[in-house]
């Protein structure tokens, strides 16, 4: 296949859903030699954070001279994003490559009534193809769903497990209790390994001592008391973590200091277990990562603010960030969800602080919430509200209502963002136009 055709069959292979279970992954990695056993992962679950944390630590790993892939979802502006080396996209020739030789396993696989790969399956196989094919020294791994039973869970040679925030999300699949949920998050955890974790709910905290006792796994957790010193900005933060002062990040959000307290636990745990990384590359990894998406400040004057915000937690740190940076000004929502998330929560905590929200549906997804049935929903809290027939519509219709020192908020689902920059950008072409 060249990289035409293997964009394809990804797309042909999208008609299978999503299975949890590892038997795919197994059958389908025995048949490719079983890659995922040469490589070293620091691996990632929870609810909220997950997608920064992996940003901070890949960055760290990085300046400091490993060769260090990382495997994300969702992309906002390009399908390769999903697999980088060091900050490069996978490149086209190796995708082609690996997507053929994955597509005549799975061939063999369903000849032999061994099963059918999910998409997700297909690329988490063709990230550790490539990750293996360009020696990375170590893998940061983002489960995709809950930890147990996602795919990304076929590894074994973790060095490093990560949890992030743990909260309600993903019910139909992962459980109805945060316990439950606690479970399955915990379930990549290793034997004997190393295992940091954000600050927990206590049911949720309790799970994951209990695991890790059973595993015979070291555990630390970020200590809230330990933060201090506080900065909040749009540009720069910086704040003080147990010995490290004075640390600075780029990425805006209250809950940044969260996540980058996260990364700090977990580079200490890295530094005690040999890796060579040192305070100023620990500093300066902080500082350079960037993550977009998440309280992505993409315009001033008006402000226009991208957040990833599709669940209570994400909305109520959405809330925080936007109470402590915009105090007083008036907020435009672009507003876009899935319906088997709890939308009418991220509602109550998000459209009370809103002077008008502009409701869209996301394009090409059958888990998009329609932008009429949405803004039913926001009408029952906020009762300025509209549904916009496109993305374009809805931002080019909130870019006119905002004033000079007004927020444009264009939050919900990540799977819409990149489209909505799109119309940002085309916005102010059609006004620069307008004003030659």
């Amino acid at each position: 296949m060249n990289y035409k055709e293997a964009r394809v069959y990804l797309d042909q292979v999208s008609k299978y859903g999503s299975v949890l279970g590892l038997d795919n992954m197994r059958e389908l990695l025995n048949r490719l030699g079983n890659p995922q056993n040469d490589l070293k992962f620091i691996h990632i679950s929870g609810t909220n954070g997950k997608g920064s944390v992996l940003a901070y630590l890949s960055t760290i790993l990085s300046g400091a001279g490993y060769r260090v892939g990382r495997y994300l979802s969702p992309t906002l502006f390009s399908y390769r994003e999903k697999i980088q080396v060091d900050g490069e996209k996978i490149n086209k020739e190796s995708l082609a490559a690996h997507v053929t030789a994955i597509a005549e396993a799975t061939r063999d696989m369903q000849e032999k009534n061994a099963g059918t790969p999910t998409v997700f399956e297909v690329e988490t196989v063709l990230a550790i193809l490539y990750f293996k094919e360009k020696h990375c020294d170590l893998v940061v791994l983002e489960t995709g769903m809950g930890g147990l039973l996602d795919a990304t869970n076929i590894i074994s040679t973790t060095v490093l497990e990560v949890l992030t925030s743990i909260s309600m999300d993903h019910m139909e699949f992962l459980g109805n209790t945060l316990a439950k949920i606690a479970e399955q998050k915990a379930g990549i955890i290793k034997p004997h390994t190393s295992v940091v974790s954000a600050k927990q709910e206590m049911e949720a905290e309790q799970v994951i001592r209990e695991v890790c006792d059973r595993q015979e796994c070291s555990l630390r957790s970020v200590d809230p008391e330990a933060i201090k010193d506080v900065h909040y900005g749009c540009g720069t933060q910086s704040f003080s973590y147990k010995n490290w002062t004075d640390v600075k990040i780029s990425l805006a959000g209250s809950y940044q200091i969260w996540n980058a307290s996260l990364a700090l636990e977990a580079a200490w745990a890295l530094q005690r277990m040999g890796y060579n990384l040192t305070e100023q590359q620990i500093r300066d990894g902080l500082q350079k990562t960037t993550w977009r998406g998440r309280f992505t400040i993409i315009q001033k004057e008006p402000y226009v603010i991208m957040d990833g915000a599709h669940n209570p937690a994400a909305a109520q740190t959405l809330r925080d960030s936007l109470q402590i940076y915009f105090p007083g000004r008036r907020l435009h929502y672009v507003f876009g969800m899935f319906q088997d998330k709890d939308y009418p929560a991220v509602i109550a905590l998000t459209a009370p602080l809103a002077e008008h929200i502009i409701t869209v549906e996301t394009p090409d997804n059958p888990r998009a919430l329609p932008a009429k049935e949405l803004a039913q929903a926001v009408a029952e809290v906020n009762p300025s509200v509209e549904a916009a027939a496109s993305i374009r519509e809805a931002v080019h219709k909130s870019l006119q209502r905002a004033e000079k020192d007004d927020v444009v908020v264009i939050f919900g689902s990540l799977s819409y963002l990149c489209e909505a920059e799109q119309a940002v950008e085309s916005y102010q072409e059609e006004k620069a136009a307008r004003q030659e």
